[in-house]
């Protein structure tokens, strides 16, 4: 990877040999392993044996989970934020987890799209509860650096599975608690 970034440099018309630059195409290499580490992450060992069998059947609601992506089209960033809510069905997941499953998605090229999918999936398939709600929020430099160059135009995506997308009042509760 290191030498296709030093090709890159050269094919923009940049030496990079020079000393601002000597180092740069290991430290872009490292940043793209970094931003991909999302591939390597085993989702079995990402729980950790956290899925706990509980009584609770209220939802259940983390708000405001920072992330970072690269757009699978233009390998620019994007940023944002999630909510993700569930309502338990016998299992419920240690707090940290929900937060980690976001980033183990994130940190692959993607689309917001399939981000929300990914995680709202992931959560289903882990604890079987009654409802998941995922609502994404981001920004996308693709279309801010370049393009249209909309800077404050954001993309919002949802995933509603089980009683979230089946039951209004269980929708609206579900982003009235993430307002």
């Amino acid at each position: 990877m290191v030498h296709h970034y030093f090709n890159i440099l050269e094919s923009i018309g940049e030496d990079p040999e020079r000393e601002g630059l000597l180092k740069t195409p290991s430290r872009a290499a490292q940043a793209m392993k970094d931003l991909t580490a999302g591939y390597s992450i085993d989702p079995e060992q990402l729980l950790n044996n956290a899925v706990f069998h509980g009584n609770y059947d209220q939802m259940v609601v983390v708000r405001d989970i920072e992330f970072h992506s690269l757009c699978e089209h233009h390998l620019l960033p994007f940023m944002g934020s999630c909510d993700v809510g569930y309502i338990p069905h016998g299992k419920i997941i240690g707090l940290s987890k929900i937060p980690r499953i976001v980033d183990m998605f994130a940190r692959r090229l993607q689309v917001q799209e399939r981000l929300t999918n990914q995680i709202a999936d992931t959560l289903t398939n882990l604890l079987d509860p009654l409802g998941v709600g995922v609502i994404c929020k981001a920004r996308h430099t693709c279309m801010s650096m370049r393009g249209v160059q909309k800077q404050d135009a954001y993309m919002i995506t949802s995933a509603m599975e089980g009683v979230f997308r089946k039951d209004h009042s269980a929708r609206q509760e579900f982003l009235s608690m993430i307002k």
